[in-house]
């Protein structure tokens, strides 16, 4: 199922949210350590909600939880991505693309893009780093332009943007210094180099490279089940989302299912043991619910649906409610709390 839609702004409550530990600006590298994400205090008046990305790529560590659980603050929400990150040559390497800052737009969220300067050595891998650190007099530099910034978040990320080729020649030193330094060999130079030289040409050569890997990861996806899916009705769909400024957003909906005029839109998380999927998942697919609810103009093959977001829970044993822990039922009731004030279900199997 192929559909397609359009999002022109975002309305939404969000109720799950942790409740956010508050660091001083002189501790934001304590903080960056011992928190994924965080209430900071710049200075006597100002305070930021920041959270930060693992990795560029979204499929890992859940940032879209992290970015969830600071969307219930009042005032700027900021979160920190590498602009590329080498775990070394025994590990993964994973590069920024354009729909992750896109994305960060229609959230309202400042991105501040930034690179990784700091690692030890794997215990367990020869070659492989952990442990990374990220630019924070970079990142304090760029809140302290936030201070006075009037604009919304979509035009500071694009200003984000124009600096990725800068940005992205200084991670690549940085990693070079870090292999020197800690005696690893990281993935190919070359290639990186390669990547690089593409963030060079400008925000536009940026935007096209990395949509043109989007939708392909996009039509991966959508025939791939991941070990934490569990589908039992539906199939898969490609959702491509536009926004009001003509940008492209690439996703995939877990389950899509058409009943008369609606489009059943769902999300999946699944727990093989435990009474309910982790926290996390479940804030991983809320952030889904978020777009899932403000989509306008849904169609397939020139067809307008209404859609029905649905986030679907299902565990190892099947749904008991009666085994659930206190702290669960709780859940329970914010989750229901937030899918009826935002317009979407809830289905526990």
């Amino acid at each position: 199922m192929d559909i397609s839609a359009e999002i022109t702004s975002i309305n939404y409550k969000p109720l799950l949210c942790k409740t956010l530990n508050e660091y001083k600006i002189n501790k934001l590298t304590m903080a960056l350590q011992k928190e994924a994400t965080f209430i900071l205090q710049f200075n006597d008046k100002n305070k930021f909600a920041v959270s930060w990305w693992v990795s560029a790529k979204r499929t890992r560590s859940y940032p879209y939880a992290r970015v969830y659980n600071s969307l219930s603050f009042a005032g700027k929400k900021i979160t920190i991505i590498p602009i590329f990150k080498d775990e070394g040559k025994d590990g993964d390497r994973d590069f920024l693309q354009w729909d992750t800052i896109s994305l960060m737009s229609l959230l309202g969220v400042y991105a501040i893009i930034s690179y990784y300067v700091k690692a030890n050595k794997s215990p367990r891998y020869k070659n492989k780093i952990t442990n990374q650190r990220f630019n924070a007099q970079l990142i304090i530099e760029e809140m302290n332009k936030l201070l006075s910034y009037q604009s919304d978040a979509l035009h500071w990320n694009l200003e984000q943007i124009e600096k990725v080729g800068k940005i992205g020649q200084q991670a690549l030193l940085s990693y070079k210094n870090i292999s020197k330094k800690l005696h690893i060999k990281m993935h190919s130079e070359t290639s990186a180099q390669k990547k690089v030289d593409e963030l060079l040409k400008g925000k536009e050569q940026f935007m096209s490279s990395s949509r043109s890997l989007a939708k392909k990861a996009q039509s991966r996806e959508k025939v791939t089940i991941q070990p934490k899916e569990f589908i039992k009705a539906g199939d898969k769909a490609i959702l491509t989302i536009k926004n009001y400024l003509g940008g492209y957003y690439y996703f995939t909906a877990d389950e899509a299912k058409i009943i008369k005029d609606n489009v059943h839109l769902i999300e999946a998380k699944h727990s093989a043991e435990g009474r309910l999927p982790a926290l996390d998942d479940i804030r991983d697919g809320l952030l889904k619910m978020i777009l899932f609810t403000n989509l306008k103009n849904l169609k397939i093959k020139d067809k307008r649906y209404k859609p029905k977001p649905t986030l679907k829970l299902s565990t190892g044993y099947g749904f008991n409610r009666s085994e659930l822990s206190a702290s669960q039922k709780k859940i329970c009731e914010l989750l229901k709390s937030e899918a009826e004030s935002n317009g979407f279900s809830i289905q526990y199997i």
